[in-house]
């Protein structure tokens, strides 16, 4: 195995499940919680492999990002790996509402100072 590769073997996924004030949340979290964080928030439809599998399979910039931040993948409700059909009687979420759950999120794991 290359130096790069033993180098990201040596950081480990977390999943977590956040309950927000609006239903909950997968996280999938890489990298020490100690660095600054780096939240991503996949486009429409997709989750975090499958909007940002490019950048994070590349070894050179996915080493590049662990070893400077702790990445925090939030997945919008129905969009984490395996997520079961939304019913078409719950209410959607607007842009505000979503909003608000990364900010619970980020309170959750305390990344917002101040």
């Amino acid at each position: 195995m290359t130096e790069t590769v033993m180098h990201l073997l040596k950081y480990v996924l977390q999943e977590h499940r956040i309950e927000t004030s609006l239903g909950s949340v997968s996280v999938a979290v890489y990298g020490d919680p100690d660095k600054p964080a780096l939240v991503t928030y996949p486009d429409l439809g997709l989750n975090h492999v499958s909007c940002f599998q490019g950048l994070f399979f590349c070894p050179e910039a996915c080493s590049l990002l662990l070893h400077n931040f702790c990445i925090y993948h939030i997945s919008p409700p129905g969009h984490e790996l395996g997520a079961a059909e939304i019913s078409p009687e719950k209410p959607l979420l607007s842009a505000d509402d979503l909003a608000d759950q990364i900010v619970e999120v980020l309170d959750f794991f305390g990344g917002r100072k101040g």
